[in-house]
């Protein structure tokens, strides 16, 4: 039998490392892009005169994307290549940056919608191809390492994206730094809409610049070893029969829910007046600090898996990641600003380490398997239940969900993410 794509990759490892650094520039742009939503939101809450269930339903409409994407970017991977597919998704997400900037000198709630789609498509097509390559480009046994090491350079974009987003979408606008309360005018409301012309303008070009790059340069192929196993073993295997898998599809969804929550209504959260009393300015320079600490619990999490099982360290993070969200629901004041700031140490590990213990042991059906997780990820689309939850029972009762899924991912880590005993590493 042919090697598989693993064995392929470990015999040409040194090969990789390069090749590895780019792509860490890729897990870097779409956290970047993703993060600035959570001061976008905001914003947008305030031009458009939103309530809690329309702004989350924005952001639905980008998981959505990944429910819809997946399964057509995994074909196109496969037809015109991974090299070609990455610069295809740069181009894609350049395209609804572009249209972003159209749908704020309009402004239209609805392009906003469309462009944001556009976005996550892009950001599809590049999840599916480079998490599980990275994930099988090395041992098995270190695979969760490996991807939590490259999604600390993710973690760094969503760092970075809340400055940005503060300083040139927030900090520019009337809403943005306005005290709670204050009414803007239609024409406020116009000028407010178009300060998101030039941040959108800059991530394009940067886009296009990166899908340059990425064209010219000389990626190492890993897809056709892979493919052709596939081919020949498929009708013989079964997704269905991998515990890990079957129940790590529901984990990423659960955890997507958890993520995006608390992003996506930390700066309405801290902003409020028995919490920490802050324009959405400076809240949303308090954002960082969360994103911060996913970029650090990423580096400790892969240092970690060096020397313990990768679910055992996932169920510690998700026991403190659930204290800290009642601490967030039960306190006022600062108490309740850092619990939910500290959930981003917490939350860091949680989706590579999902990923690659979902795929663990799926062999020639790895391909398959990813495209289901990264599909799972539309479970992000479901932050609009908790927007929905916080216009019925407040804000700050709403993050009772959170607390709850991340009890989800405590049982993935326990029990749901043990492999069958007949299976064997990839």
């Amino acid at each position: 039998m042919e090697p598989n794509g693993a064995q392929v990759a470990q015999t040409r490892g040194a090969g990789y490392n390069s090749a590895l650094v780019l792509l860490a520039s890729l897990f870097f742009m779409w956290g970047f892009i993703t993060v600035i939503n959570n001061t976008l939101l905001p914003h947008l809450r305030s031009v458009f005169d939103l309530s809690y269930t329309q702004t989350t339903l924005i952001e639905s409409v980008w998981f959505i994307a990944y429910f819809f994407a997946s399964i057509p970017s995994a074909k196109l991977i496969e037809r015109i290549g991974y090299q070609k597919a990455l610069v295809t998704g740069l181009l894609i997400m350049a395209a609804g940056a572009t249209g972003m900037m159209l749908a704020a000198s309009l402004p239209s709630y609805g392009i906003t919608m469309v462009m944001l789609f556009v976005i996550a498509s892009g950001i599809t097509l590049l999840q599916v191809a480079a998490n599980p390559y990275v994930a099988v480009i090395g041992p098995a046994r270190t695979a969760s390492s490996r991807l939590n090491l490259v999604q600390a350079m993710n973690s760094a974009g969503t760092m970075f994206a809340p400055l940005f987003g503060a300083y040139l979408i927030l900090g520019r606008s009337k809403g943005g730094t306005a005290e709670a309360g204050v009414v803007l005018t239609q024409a406020e409301r116009l000028a407010d809409a178009q300060s998101v012309i030039l941040p959108y303008g800059l991530v394009a070009l940067v886009l296009l610049v990166l899908a340059v790059i990425i064209a010219r340069y000389p990626l190492p192929a890993i897809e056709a070893a892979t493919s052709r196993i596939s081919r020949e073993m498929r009708q013989s295997l079964s997704l269905w029969k991998h515990r890990n898998l079957v129940w790590g599809i529901p984990a990423i969804f659960i955890y997507l829910i958890a993520e995006i929550g608390v992003a996506n209504l930390f700066v309405n959260f801290v902003s409020q007046p028995d919490i920490a009393d802050l324009t959405q300015e400076q809240a949303g320079r308090y954002l960082t600090l969360l994103w911060g600490g996913m970029m650090i619990g990423r580096f400790a999490g892969s240092a970690l898996m060096q020397r313990f099982a990768a679910e055992s360290v996932l169920a510690v993070f998700s026991i403190g990641a659930f204290v800290v969200m009642l601490v967030t629901v039960f306190t006022t004041g600062p108490a309740a600003m850092w619990a939910l700031i500290l959930v981003g140490l917490f939350h860091s590990i949680m989706f590579p380490t999902i990923f690659t213990l979902g795929i663990r042991g799926l062999g020639p059906l790895t391909e398959e398997g990813s495209g289901l997780l990264i599909m799972a990820i539309a479970g992000g689309a479901l932050v609009v239940v908790q927007g929905w939850l916080a216009d019925l029972y407040g804000l700050q009762a709403s993050f009772l969900l959170t607390a709850a899924c991340e009890l989800f991912i405590l049982f993935y880590a326990l029990w749901g993410s043990r492999l069958p005993e007949d299976a064997t590493a990839y």
